[in-house]
């Protein structure tokens, strides 16, 4: 469905770029130059989602939200902001992205954004019919699921199931009044660190039930504030994920007790005095009533100090595969992979098809995946020793948790017609990779596309590969939406300064189910 994008920018180009990229994807756009150009504009003509310089001139990209969040009428615009400190300033369903982001890339999280928005309308729906409403925190993260509540002022329980990394189920509640939060608690931790360790779930489900909440409050700080201050820490914590003490990890003090610190920051005095009677970093974490991420900061800074020692884990395998899929995505993947099985089965392996008009194309691709972090190529795709008429598998990608990506290479020559509709039996989707001349590889693929979308709930996605100094007319691609009707558009630039990482994130993130 066509969305309508507004693009306030004051840099001219790069908003083309990220209109062009949106069109491609069959959105309409428009632009404003500045905060107070696209406030009456916006007013004017109520926007889906709103890209947004930060430094907007008149009236800044934050403020500019602020504004529109509180009219009623542009209330449900989503914004994606350009530029850094954004995060929530500007509500909790927007997202932000570095000022030299892609076009791409930009338009990809705008898709998003749209998709996120849908979820939320529906349990927003739900919600409004004053009964219990059930969901996945995969599908709307509790950060948007309380900024909901609050926005709607509901009054209630919010009980929540995740699972840890090894498997074990965690619980946790939150009371609500007046959209307000009241209390929380996450396993044996209680108030605002049960509400921090809660808001980083990325996996699990939750349960709101409307009812009279009497308790008196446990947490005075108001919601908005606690969700800024969640969406901070979550964001620290991810970004010195791998120089925080591991959970698992064991604490050994290095030095005399009589030659430890004094006079220090009350959370620093309190890990401190904790280190006689904890040895395990998780076990200190629970035990400190400061929220955990400000807890691993000060443990961090004790071993940078030579004051304690910190051994991590030995099995630090998963790490990078971590950094390419999200805890969401792993269990989506696993939840698609067990519909329709036997329950008790666990099936592992989800099966990508890559289609190829010529083997350059396929090699470069290949080239390309072999970067990735967790993906283990076949030898003839790392040599390039293989056939364009192979039908073989191409590499396995680990996903997390046991589970992986296996590409199967499938020739895209007529010859092989009889086997596209069978290869694409169960599999989670189909890559059709376009290199050299988009149009001519086009044609190629175009009996290989037919032939797989009349399959049930086939999904295809067009890869195309540009070679060095290579550019594409995005409007003629938009003039040519056959190419976007029932699949998605990648591009992939086969020699490039940057590392095409983001780019590879991106698309695997609309090919997960």
């Amino acid at each position: 469905m066509t969305s309508a994008i507004l693009i306030a920018d004051a840099n001219g180009a790069r908003a083309r770029r990220v209109a062009a990229a949106c069109a491609a994807r069959g959105h309409s756009t428009w632009f404003a130059r500045n905060g107070a150009e696209a406030l009456e504009t916006a007013l004017a003509d109520v926007p889906d989602v709103v890209v947004a310089a930060v430094d907007l001139a008149l009236i800044d990209g934050v403020k500019l939200a602020e504004i529109l969040r509180a009219n009623p009428r542009t209330r449900e615009a989503r914004f994606v902001f350009l530029g850094r400190e954004a995060g929530l300033r500007g509500g909790g369903f927007d997202a932000s992205l570095p000022p030299s982001a892609a076009a791409e890339d930009v338009a990809a999280r705008v898709e998003s954004v749209l998709d996120q928005r849908a979820r939320v309308d529906a349990v927003e729906r739900e919600a409004a019919a004053d009964h219990e409403v059930q969901g996945s925190l995969g599908q709307i993260p509790l950060t948007d699921l309380l900024q909901l509540f609050h926005m709607n002022r509901r009054t209630g329980t919010l009980e929540l199931q995740g699972r840890e990394p090894g498997g074990g189920e965690e619980r946790g509640a939150i009371s609500l009044r007046d959209g307000n939060v009241l209390g929380a608690n996450a396993g044996r931790v209680q108030g605002e660190k049960a509400l921090f360790r809660l808001l980083a779930w990325r996996d699990g489900s939750f349960a709101f039930t409307p009812r009279p909440v009497s308790a008196p409050a446990k947490i005075l700080t108001p919601t908005r504030a606690l969700l800024l201050e969640g969406v901070r820490q979550i964001d620290e914590w991810n970004r010195l994920r791998e120089r925080l003490p591991a959970m698992e990890g064991q604490i050994r003090l290095q030095v005399d007790a009589e030659a430890l610190p004094k006079g220090v920051h009350p959370l620093t005095e309190e890990v401190l005095g904790l280190l006689a009677s904890h040895e395990r970093v998780r076990d200190l974490v629970d035990a400190c009533p400061w929220p955990d991420y400000q807890v691993l900061r000060t443990l961090q800074a004790l071993a940078e100090r030579k004051i304690i020692a910190v051994q991590r884990r030995e099995d630090t395998g998963g790490l990078a595969v971590a950094s390419l899929f999200t805890n969401s995505q792993v269990r989506r993947l696993r939840d698609w992979l067990q519909a329709g099985r036997p329950r008790g089965s666990r099936p592992t392996e989800a099966k990508l098809l890559v289609v190829s008009a010529d083997t350059a194309t396929t090699r470069d691709f290949a080239r390309l995946l072999g970067g990735l972090p967790g993906m283990d190529l076949e030898p003839p795709f790392q040599t390039g020793g293989f056939r364009a008429d192979d039908v073989t598998p191409l590499g396995r990608l680990a996903v997390g948790d046991g589970l992986a990506l296996d590409l199967i290479h499938v020739p895209g020559d007529e010859a092989f017609a009889p086997l596209w509709a069978a290869a694409a039996q169960g599999a989670l989707g189909t890559l059709l990779l376009l290199g050299g001349d988009p149009a001519e590889a086009e044609a190629q693929l175009a009996p290989v596309a037919l032939a797989i979308r009349k399959r049930p709930r086939a999904r295809t996605f067009h890869v195309m590969l540009l070679a060095k100094g290579q550019r594409v007319d995005v409007r003629e691609l938009h003039e040519r939406l056959s190419l976007l009707d029932e699949g998605s558009l990648f591009l992939l630039k086969v020699e490039s300064e940057r590392s095409p990482l983001d780019r590879l994130r991106t698309m695997l993130a609309r090919v997960m189910p």
